[in-house]
């Protein structure tokens, strides 16, 4: 497990423990809550970025791409 020392606003700070606190969360789920936050932003910035990339393709063509990627993938899985 790594450590990060941060430097985070005051504000930002008592935002996010006071939501911890309303939802019945202790101190120590601050972890869990940065790095669900960080891999959900990843996912986000992730997903813009296939998206941007595949932006010149009709619902079509990318449908029939990524169903062409499926089934070779699960075609070498086997």
């Amino acid at each position: 497990m790594t450590r990060w020392n941060l430097s985070i606003p005051d504000d930002a700070d008592r935002l996010v423990r006071v939501y911890l606190a309303r939802s019945g969360m202790k101190k120590g789920d601050l972890s869990t809550f940065v790095v669900d936050a960080c891999r959900n932003e990843v996912l986000r910035r992730t997903v813009a970025e296939v998206q941007q990339q595949n932006a010149h393709l009709s619902p079509e063509e990318a449908m029939k791409l990524a169903s062409e990627a499926v089934a070779s993938t699960r075609a070498t899985r086997s």
